[in-house]
């Protein structure tokens, strides 16, 4: 009894104590007469019709401004560094991979017969033969070779290879010059 009784007078005290608090801040009748100019801070944007006019005015005339003289001169760099690289990552049709070297010059034959348009090329890494066919940039272009060949030979699979460079140029190699004391 004794402890319902204190928790009704602590729930009473409660109740009670919160309506002695009052709201802080000013009243909204304090605010009515207050007014603020923020146009001199306000972003403004010029007519649209303007800037087109201004656009037009400004706009380079033909030839002039022309930015292709840089792009002959990237070019240029770009083909120069390209020469200077011995290898070239790329695609080829690999026809034939095996042990048997009979197998190899037998495919090669077969395709100097059956396609003449196409040539092929054969390669050795110890311990087996390879027969491929093409020199390709990517393997789209590699797709048609590859599906002319697939019907005759089932085996036959586009890879990435390393081809050397037609017209590579060796650097001339630096001579070992005594130096002056």
């Amino acid at each position: 009894m004794k402890r319902s009784l204190v928790a009704i007078l602590l729930l009473v005290t409660l109740m009670s104590s919160c309506a002695l608090f009052k709201k802080s801040g000013a009243k909204a009748d304090e605010f009515a007469g207050y007014s603020e100019d923020i146009s001199g801070e306000r972003i403004t944007f010029p007519d649209l019709s303007e800037q087109a006019k201004k656009v037009n005015e400004e706009a380079p005339k033909p030839g002039e401004g022309a930015v292709d003289e840089d792009l002959e001169y990237a070019l240029r760099t770009f083909k120069d560094k390209n020469k200077s690289e011995r290898y070239w990552n790329g695609f080829t049709v690999l026809v034939y991979s095996g042990v048997d070297r009979d197998q190899a010059f037998k495919t090669r034959d077969e395709l100097h017969e059956k396609f003449t348009d196409i040539k092929p090329e054969m390669q050795y890494q110890q311990p087996r033969y390879l027969v491929k066919v093409g020199k390709f940039i990517n393997r789209v272009e590699a797709q048609p070779d590859y599906h002319t060949l697939k019907e005759k030979f089932p085996t036959v699979r586009i890879i990435q290879d390393r081809f050397q460079r037609e017209g590579y140029v060796n650097p001339e190699p630096v001579e070992d010059v005594e130096r002056p004391d």
